[in-house]
């Protein structure tokens, strides 16, 4: 990434370091295969996509804290894509409570959070380390039913109260001929 001089003086006078994080940007890295990356800044991010660059957006996927990058596969050839995504933050809940009834558990929680844009909710399956997000609700929500794939029964459970960043500038790219 270049910075011109006069810029790069001017955030240096400002405060800013010379060292910025690199920006969100998409890499077509075969005819149909897009990567996106972004900083790790945030306790996870929201990446979204839409063919036109006015939307309507359509989520991918709710990543955990320190993943950098998503991996879009085996999309339609020679089609624009356009890409976002928006770091979210929140405080985790210690007050999630669950009740199971065969493959489905129903979590009930008080919202104690007055400006909330939903909350999400985390797995963490038996055997890994980190919690990976699997239910988004809306505000103000207190409960969610979760239906669980054969070995998650024994998984350990959080819920998160999102609160959006600012959302990306918008990257593009157009996937290539089929091979």
């Amino acid at each position: 990434m270049s910075v011109k001089p006069l810029v790069l003086a001017a955030l240096l006078a400002a405060g800013c370091s010379a060292e910025a994080p690199p920006p969100f940007s998409a890499t077509l890295t075969s005819p149909t295969d897009v990567v996106l990356s972004w900083p790790d800044d945030a306790d996870g991010h929201r990446v979204e996509y839409a063919n036109d660059p006015a939307g309507p957006w359509t989520t991918l996927r709710f990543l955990p804290p320190h993943v950098t990058s998503y991996h879009h596969p085996d999309l339609i050839p020679e089609t624009p894509f356009y890409y976002r995504e928006q770091p979210f933050t929140g405080p985790v809940s210690t007050e999630l409570h669950t009740v199971a009834s065969g493959d489905t558990v129903t979590f009930t929680w008080a919202d104690r959070s007055p400006d909330e844009a939903g909350f999400l909710l985390e797995i963490r399956r038996p055997g890994t380390p980190e919690f990976d997000p699997v239910e988004v609700t809306d505000a103000n929500a207190t409960t969610c039913a979760l239906s669980l794939l054969p070995g998650e029964e024994k998984s350990a459970f959080r819920l998160r109260a999102l609160h959006y960043g600012p959302l990306s500038p918008v990257v593009h790219q157009t996937t290539g001929k089929e091979r």
